[in-house]
């Protein structure tokens, strides 16, 4: 009744001939998020990719191990290849790209979603306003299904760049919640902690996002030259499997970084920040 689970890469049948005008041959198969961490080449335990669409999901590969979560997050699996599997470590954030068009659908504080770049980094840098965009809950590693959506620190000075920042900020404050949790659970597992952050998905076009990310992680973050990586995996997949690619070790050699962004905040400051931030959740969640 169920099909046959094969490989990532195997011969799962052709398609049918009047639907694409031939027979092409399906040699791979993988979940959305496993996908995009076969084409952020994230192969070796430690290797972490966060793909920022409607919402984000961190994949931090844990090598033949699958990791029991301490901290509220997925061990699942990233990919069987020749028959070996290998495992992941999961966290999903609700709101990630959908906090730019609730400023521009909703608010109307954005005629653009580009132009969320231009008005974060006008903003006053000193803002101490915070928003917890729990529009449908917050994911992990909270897990709060019924907490709602709150912005804080606001004066008579803020504004609508300081109102786009403090939404674009929420993002990075939660990726380093999940980061903060696998780091943890991989430490447990007795794993080297996640590295470098490998970004990619529609969201990090924004340059001042990405450095954000950077400065709030403490840590370096890549954005490779192909950001629409799902394709991309699924493509490596299959081109392992019909002999286009050799191995793994091959598939690696074609990721390239367009650019690389290193921390610029004071660790002070990036302490300041994030304990605020974990203030206001804590408000939100009550």
């Amino acid at each position: 009744i169920l099909p046959e689970v094969k490989d990532c890469c195997a011969d799962f049948g052709m398609t049918a001939k009047d639907l694409l005008g031939a027979e092409i041959p399906v040699a791979g198969v993988a979940g959305d998020q496993q996908a995009a961490t076969v084409g952020q080449a994230c192969f070796e335990p430690g290797l972490i990719k966060s793909t920022y669409g409607t919402g984000c999901f961190a994949v931090v590969n844990t090598g033949a191990r699958r990791v029991e979560s301490k901290t509220r997050l997925l061990g699942t699996i990233a990919y069987r290849i020749g028959g070996e599997t290998t495992y992941a470590l999961e966290g999903s954030i609700f709101m990630a790209g959908a906090i730019v068009q609730w400023l521009r659908d909703e608010m109307k504080l954005l005629d653009t979603s580009a132009d969320s770049e231009a008005m974060a980094r006008d903003a006053n840098p000193n803002s101490h306003a915070v928003l917890v965009p729990a529009f449908t809950g917050l994911g992990a590693p909270y897990w709060e299904p019924d907490a709602r959506a709150a912005l804080f620190g606001m004066t008579r000075d803020t504004g609508a760049r300081e109102i786009v920042r403090a939404a674009i900020e929420s993002v990075s404050f939660q990726t380093r919640d999940l980061m903060d949790a696998m780091a943890a659970d991989m430490k447990e597992a007795g794993l080297s902690s996640p590295q470098a952050l490998r970004v990619d998905g529609g969201m990090v076009a924004n340059n001042w996002f990405v450095q954000n990310l950077a400065d709030i992680l403490g840590r370096p973050v890549e954005r490779p030259e192909v950001t629409e990586t799902t394709a991309l995996g699924a493509a490596y997949l299959a081109g392992m499997q019909t002999g286009f690619y050799g191995t793994m070790a091959d598939v690696a050699r074609h990721w390239r970084c367009e650019r690389a962004f290193s921390p610029e905040m004071a660790d002070s400051e990036r302490g300041v920040r994030y304990n605020r931030w974990r203030a206001c959740v804590t408000k939100v969640i009550g």
